[in-house]
């Protein structure tokens, strides 16, 4: 789900607090402190229920296997969970500066994701408590869904490969999050939207 904003207190009080995300959609390092607090709180809500409801389904002793993104800091704004986004952002704000698209929108959206760290699933399945864990993987992939490892990853591009990646990446992101973004913004922005993210992305592998 996307966060209310509502964040809880360390004496467990719930308290509204201020959740001003404008200019993105997805948490950022310039964020407020609340968004972050938002964002790992409704993940921790929505990853309980998740756990609770499989339980019901499996029989005693069974087991699941899960496999979904993640982040290997403990800092939710790193670029490994969310840069992807943030150039996203700025390909809906380069639109709204044209007028082709609303920047109230954009202030108004704020993507219903989040990748937890290996310390946030440990501990949302603990205090759950359905499930214990035999074994946690991580494994590094790159933007465009490769496994990263030291003989294949290379950071450095020509002009031309950074642009077919690019492209790649925007194609990838697009599958998952038009469907998002167009009952917001519409369809007849979505080709012009995701030609900008390409180009963005291109630009920043380069």
């Amino acid at each position: 789900k996307v966060p209310c904003g509502e964040v809880e207190k360390e004496d467990g009080v719930v308290m509204t607090g201020d959740f001003d995300n404008r200019g993105k959609i997805y948490i950022s390092k310039t964020s407020s402190k609340c968004a972050h607090k938002a964002y790992a709180l409704q993940f921790q809500t929505d990853f309980s229920v998740f756990l609770r409801s499989r339980s019901e389904e499996l029989v005693p002793g069974g087991r699941m296997v899960l496999s979904f993104l993640g982040r290997s800091s403990a800092d939710p704004t790193t670029e490994e969970s969310c840069y992807q986004w943030e150039l996203l952002a700025q390909a809906l704000m380069s639109m709204a500066n044209e007028g082709i698209i609303e920047e109230e929108k954009i202030d108004a959206f704020n993507a219903p994701y989040y990748a937890a760290s290996s310390e946030e699933l440990k501990m949302a399945i603990e205090e759950e408590g359905s499930f214990s864990i035999d074994r946690l993987e991580i494994s590094p992939i790159d933007w465009e869904g490769g496994i990263i490892t030291e003989d294949s990853y290379d950071p450095v591009r020509s002009r031309p490969e950074a642009v077919a990646s690019g492209r790649r990446v925007a194609k990838t992101v697009r599958a998952v999050v038009e469907p998002m973004l167009e009952p917001i913004f519409g369809q007849n922005v979505m080709d012009e939207l995701f030609e900008r993210y390409a180009n963005i992305v291109g630009e920043y592998f380069y």
